[in-house]
């Protein structure tokens, strides 16, 4: 006979999430009208069932969808329609500093000599769209080399307040390191200026390491999957 955490290891997974349902947190979330659409590329070998957040972030958003893959020939061909480059923003992964070029503020819009721009504030009032890359460092470098039409999109960086709620159970290289539900709260929050996104998206982040460090204590083998 299975004993209790073999069945969990075997049950049907959440077909939102993905995850054992002992690590799953989608009951209760209240999906949000998000006016900025959200798309996340994640690398094939990113797909974590157990720590990973994309697929969470998207369960809570309207507009909102995730592309697994390498490289898309185009922005217009990843999202199915024409799109201007210009108008969407990607989450850039270089060496620049929020706080040093511009203090102060949680999102950076980048010129391409990787300087802050002087109009920051008129760039994003006119994002449609946000590009986030979902996977280790590694693997989010190498989506952003593969993929040379990123070059046409606003690049941004985040200067986050705080570093990520993953602590040490997901160790970051740099301090503005955030998970990917993180990332988006910020993003979305400020860009449409609604802070009760970024509130939702981090108290359900909350919730899913909180069950997850609770299942690790009870069912380790459940969080190594």
């Amino acid at each position: 006979m299975e004993n209790a955490a073999e069945t969990a290891l075997n049950a049907t997974p959440c077909p939102h999430c993905l995850k054992p349902s002992a690590l799953c947190v989608c009951e209760g979330v209240t999906p949000i009208a998000n006016r900025i659409e959200l798309i996340i590329l994640q690398h094939p070998q990113e797909q974590d069932r157990t720590l990973g957040s994309a697929r969470l972030t998207l369960r809570h958003l309207t507009r909102a969808s995730l592309k697994i893959g390498l490289s898309w020939p185009s922005l217009s061909r990843l999202l199915g329609r024409e799109a201007d480059p210009q108008r969407w923003a990607v989450l850039y992964l270089g060496s620049a500093n929020a706080e040093k070029l511009a203090p102060g503020r949680e999102i950076v819009v980048l010129n391409r000599k990787g300087e802050a721009r002087a109009d920051q504030d008129s760039v994003l009032r006119a994002i449609e769209g946000v590009i986030l890359l979902d996977g280790t460092w590694s693997q989010a470098k190498a989506l952003w080399w593969r993929n040379a039409w990123m070059l046409k999109c606003r690049r941004i960086i985040l200067g986050p307040a705080r570093p990520s709620r993953y602590g040490s159970l997901r160790k970051e290289p740099r301090r503005d390191g955030l998970s990917t539900i993180e990332a988006a709260g910020l993003l979305l929050s400020r860009l449409e200026k609604r802070p009760e996104i970024g509130d939702a998206l981090d108290a359900s982040f909350e919730r899913m390491l909180s069950r997850f460090r609770a299942v690790k204590r009870t069912s380790p083998e459940l969080t190594r999957r």
